[in-house]
């Protein structure tokens, strides 16, 4: 008999696995796209900072955004370039989409590190003049969020994934049924709670 194996957080490319436990990524996105809309008063223009191409993540937090996003009239997106989840790239991206796209009101970040480039392009105009939304709920991303820089980011339960994790490793080795894949919510973090995750 073969060995369970359980991935957590990240996806295993081609291995069949007997579970897989990870963050909501879509419904992060989602929720995301609701909080900048209302951040914006649910109108003008919005950029989106990707991750790494290819990334499963940079796919679902894309697409989670940019579905929900769509329910907002008042909104476009008007540009979408990836900076690698990386904050010195995303920068650079940052100043380079503002040059084209100078009324932007609104950027989604799909991870903290890159909003937190985006807040170091903009300066004084970062949660002033532009609302930017971060992803993960890391240490730097949840001060840019007390401080106001940062409207809000999307906090990964990393306690509850290993927990799961662990659940369903019991369960595969006592050869219980597991699900397949097991989504862990995701927290939307803003001004107002974000005490509790910090």
């Amino acid at each position: 008999s073969s060995l369970p194996v359980i991935s957590v957080d990240r996806s295993v490319t081609g291995e069949d696995v007997t579970s897989h436990i990870a963050s909501d990524n879509v419904a992060g996105g989602a929720q995301a796209a609701d909080e900048l809309a209302k951040a914006v008063g649910e109108k003008g223009k919005v950029i989106i900072l990707q991750g790494t191409p290819g990334a499963a993540s940079t796919r679902d937090r894309g697409d989670g955004f940019k579905k929900e996003i769509k329910k907002y009239s008042g909104i476009e997106v008007v540009a979408e370039q990836t900076a690698n989840f990386d904050r010195a790239e995303a920068l650079d991206v940052t100043t380079n989409l503002m040059q084209s796209n100078p009324d932007v009101v609104g950027i989604y970040a799909e991870n903290d590190e890159m909003a937190l480039g985006a807040i170091q392009s903009l300066g004084s105009k970062a949660g002033a003049d532009v609302k930017i939304f971060g992803f993960d709920g890391t240490e730097d991303g949840l001060k840019a969020v007390s401080n106001g820089t940062m409207v809000g980011t999307i906090a990964q339960q990393p306690k509850e994934l290993g927990k799961k994790a662990v659940e369903a490793a019991v369960k595969a080795i006592k050869g219980e049924s597991v699900e397949k894949t097991e989504s862990i919510e995701v927290k939307t973090v803003t001004k107002e709670n974000v005490a509790d995750f910090q």
